[in-house]
């Protein structure tokens, strides 16, 4: 079992050294890039070596930091931000006047609405499509 152990590595070791050549390369008079083991007869060609490491690619370019921020995407920025906190302002005041409906609408059952210009009061059918219409509006912009 060792001498077949052994054996196997030795040869898994001699075929990476194996399969490692002289690779040639050449742009034909289309304008086609062809790669080879054998260097093309009367044309030049550039050759490169399977067994050396390849080169690592240079690093990203750096990205601006805030400091380097131009002053017009400063002020574009700033005006973003105040645009999403005035509509996140008004979200939340949205959602508690809807939840403040739905706790009415849920432990009153006696409620009065004005429907059509009267005052009356809320059938049992309406004030429980009123609750499914606030559980719905809750649901949609508040979670």
């Amino acid at each position: 079992m060792r001498r077949i152990t052994l054996i196997g590595g030795l040869l898994l070791a001699m075929s990476a050294t194996a399969m490692a050549s002289q690779v040639y390369t050449w742009v034909d008079e289309k304008g086609v890039t062809h790669f080879s083991e054998q260097p093309p007869n009367g044309r030049p060609a550039a050759s490169f070596s399977t067994s050396s490491p390849v080169s690592r690619m240079p690093p990203p370019a750096k990205l601006p930091t805030l400091e380097e921020k131009n002053p017009e995407q400063e002020a574009i920025d700033k005006k973003v931000k105040r645009e999403i906190a005035v509509k996140e302002a008004e979200r939340k005041k949205y959602c508690e006047t809807v939840r403040t409906r739905l706790a009415y609408l849920e432990n009153n059952p006696r409620l009065r609405a004005e429907i059509e210009g009267e005052m009356r009061r809320l059938t049992e059918e309406e004030r429980q499509a009123r609750i499914a219409e606030a559980q719905k509006a809750i649901k949609e912009s508040c979670e």
